[in-house]
């Protein structure tokens, strides 16, 4: 069999490798294709389209939207859309200067609680690549304030954790049409943070096309859930590892193994 990662970030969000070394890391993994799905940005879809060239290797146009719905963040996957689409790129402009004043909220809710970060550490952290907490994780690392990056976010900077910040403009239903606009196909990531089944059913008023079902924290049980539900609310299944590189060194592209041959139904759903 053939399969795919449609779960892979980039340095160009908070990934540690380059849109051309998860070429070679695809390659050597023995995957067929991969998703790029950097938060917010679509600045590392070319360079791995274009290193990808001429292999045996389909990269797959993604992102991964950061939204929120009744004070929870939410994350939407576009696949197979049109990258260069300029109402699409317009809005990431302002999803990146919103980004970046998070970054500031949340150097302030650390000061708070007596944590003093300058926000320049992150920056310079992140480079040109859209920040997000990662670096901020990173940034506490590298300033001796925690240990390891997981300490960072259960302490300090997780969804329930004190200097944690929402703040993101998209709601749900904006960022499907978002995603829809630009010709791509809207499926909802790692459904296990909902811990509400029931908006999945929701989503779908919007638009919602398809569901995360295989990614590492489903147990097998939230596997078998999650199909079920797709298959009662007529959505694709999509899987992936969620891979960071070394920023989540426990997650190795393409541990999920997703069918090559359910790419294809996204595909097809496209058109």
């Amino acid at each position: 069999m053939k399969f795919a990662d449609l779960h892979v970030h980039t340095s160009c969000s908070d990934g540690t490798f380059s849109p051309q070394e998860l070429v070679q890391e695809a390659l050597k993994r023995k995957l067929s294709a991969v998703a790029i799905v950097d938060h917010d940005t679509v600045e590392g879809i070319s360079g791995a389209i274009d290193a990808a060239a001429g292999l045996d290797l389909e990269v797959v146009p993604g992102i991964e939207l950061t939204a929120q719905h009744d004070h929870q963040e939410i994350h939407l996957l576009g696949y197979f859309f049109d990258y260069r689409n300029q109402a699409l790129l317009e809005k990431l402009k302002e999803v990146r200067a919103n980004r970046i004043q998070r970054v500031y909220r949340i150097v302030e809710n650390l000061k708070g609680l007596g944590v003093s970060l300058d926000p320049e550490t992150v920056f310079s952290i992140s480079g040109k690549a859209t920040v997000g907490r990662m670096h901020i994780a990173r940034a506490l690392v590298k300033e001796k304030i925690v240990g390891s990056l997981p300490e960072a976010f259960v302490k300090y900077i997780g969804d329930k954790s004190p200097a944690y910040v929402l703040g993101f403009r998209l709601s749900v239903a904006e960022a499907i049409r978002l995603i829809q606009g630009a010709g791509g196909v809207a499926v909802l990531a790692h459904p296990y943070l909902l811990r509400n089944d029931n908006l999945i059913a929701e989503f779908c008023g919007y638009g919602l096309e398809g569901i995360e079902v295989y990614y590492p924290e489903h147990s097998q049980s939230m596997v078998n859930f999650y199909l079920d539900l797709a298959k009662r609310l007529n959505l694709l299944v999509t899987g992936g590892t969620d891979f960071h590189g070394s920023a989540k060194p426990d997650l190795k592209l393409g541990m999920i193994k997703f069918p090559l041959e359910l790419v294809e139904k996204l595909r097809q759903a496209k058109k």
